[in-house]
C-alpha cells in the first residue's frame, strides 16, 4: 500500500482525508438524527444544539492545536495558513461540549442531551481515522517507531505505530461496553451518564496514546492533548462519581420494603 492511498472514482482520485472526514460528518448526522432522544426537547431545539456543539467544537479543536507547539505558534501568530490549518478532536470534544452547555442556557433546554451524542461520536471519529490512517505521515497522526508487529511502513522504511488504528480498535470496544451498558441498565442510570463514561474512556486511551506520538511534549513531559485530557478526566471523574452514588442510593431504596420506609 502506498500512502496517501487514493480513493479512485472514474476518472477522479479523491484524497482519503477528505473522503473519510466527510463520510465522518454524514454518517455521524444520520447516526444523531436516528437514535436522539426526542421527548425531552422540540426537533428547532435539537438543530440549535448540533449547532451550538458543531461551533464549539471547531472553535475548541483549533484552540488546542495553537497550544501543541506553543513557540511556533508565538512565532506565526500572524501566519493565517499556520493558523487554520491544523485541529485536534480532544480540542473538538471538549469545545463542542462547552458549545452544547451555552447553546441549552441561550434555548431553555435544562436535560442532559449528551447521550444522544455518544454513538455519533464513536462511529464519526472512527470513520475519520480510517482517513488519518490511510493519508499517511502528512497527517501528523501516526506513532513513533517501533519494533512492534503492528508497526506499519508509511511509506520513508520506517515501521511507525499506526496509532490510528489503536484508536479504531478502543473506540469498538468502547462502543460494545457502552451499547451493553445502555441496555443492562436501562432506566437506572442517569441521563447523561452514558456520555459521560464515553467521555472518560476516551479521553484516559488519549492520554496513554500520546505518550507514543512524535509531538511536542512541553509542558513538563506532556503534550497539548494530554493537559487537555486530564482537566477533562477530572471533570468527568467527579461527575461520574456522583452519579454513581446517586446510582447506589436510588437502588437501595427501590430495594427497602414499603413498611420500613
Amino acid at each position: 500500500m502506498t500512502f496517501p492511498f487514493y480513493i479512485h472514482i472514474g476518472p477522479l482520485a479523491l484524497h482519503p482525508h477528505t473522503v473519510f472526514e466527510t463520510l465522518a460528518y454524514f454518517i455521524g448526522f444520520r447516526v444523531y438524527l436516528r437514535t436522539r432522544n426526542t421527548s425531552a426537547y422540540s426537533g428547532a431545539q435539537s438543530l440549535w444544539l448540533v449547532i451550538g456543539a458543531a461551533a464549539g467544537a471547531a472553535l475548541g479543536s483549533k484552540l488546542l492545536y495553537w497550544f501543541e507547539d506553543p513557540s511556533a505558534t508565538y512565532a506565526r501568530w500572524n501566519d493565517i495558513v499556520y493558523l487554520m490549518e491544523g485541529k485536534t478532536i480532544v480540542g473538538g470534544l471538549l469545545g463542542g461540549l462547552i458549545g452544547v452547555e451555552i447553546t441549552k442556557r441561550i434555548i431553555g433546554v435544562h436535560e442532559r442531551t449528551g447521550d444522544n451524542f455518544v454513538f455519533p461520536l464513536l462511529i464519526g471519529i472512527a470513520i475519520g481515522r480510517v482517513g488519518c490512517f490511510l493519508t499517511g505521515l502528512s497527517d501528523h497522526t501516526h506513532g513513533v517507531a517501533t519494533s512492534w508487529p503492528t508497526g506499519v511502513d508509511f511509506g520513508d522504511g520506517v515501521l511507525r505505530h499506526p496509532t490510528q488504528l489503536y484508536e479504531i480498535a478502543w473506540l469498538a470496544a468502547l462502543g460494545v461496553l457502552l451499547a451493553f451498558a445502555r441496555i443492562r441498565y436501562a432506566g437506572v442510570v442517569p441521563a447523561g451518564m452514558l456520555f459521560q463514561w464515553f467521555m472518560f474512556g476516551y479521553l484516559l486511551f488519549r492520554f496513554f496514546i500520546d505518550f507514543i506520538k512524535p509531538t511536542p511534549h512541553p509542558y513538563a513531559g506532556l503534550n497539548n492533548i494530554q493537559i487537555a485530557c486530564i482537566l477533562g478526566l477530572l471533570y468527568y471523574a467527579q461527575l461520574l462519581i456522583k452519579g454513581m452514588i446517586s446510582v447506589s442510593k436510588s437502588r437501595q431504596e427501590r430495594n427497602v420494603p414499603h413498611a420500613e420506609r
